[in-house]
């Protein structure tokens, strides 16, 4: 069974796939995408796979 761990991150709504691209590059894939508290900023659901005890990831 995959075991996942997950990250809440802030997007600057002119930065955001700078932003994205970078978490992405480290294994993150995008879930959601909510409002944040004001209209410049926007958060991100990220996830991904915790590698199994044993394995090369």
């Amino acid at each position: 069974m995959t075991k996942w761990e997950y990250v809440t991150v802030p997007l600057l709504v002119h930065a955001t796939k700078q932003i994205l691209d970078n978490w992405g590059a480290d294994g993150w894939e995008l879930v959601q995408v909510v409002p944040g508290m004001n209209p410049e900023n926007l958060v991100a659901y990220l996830k991904r796979p915790i590698p199994a005890p044993g394995s090369d990831a």
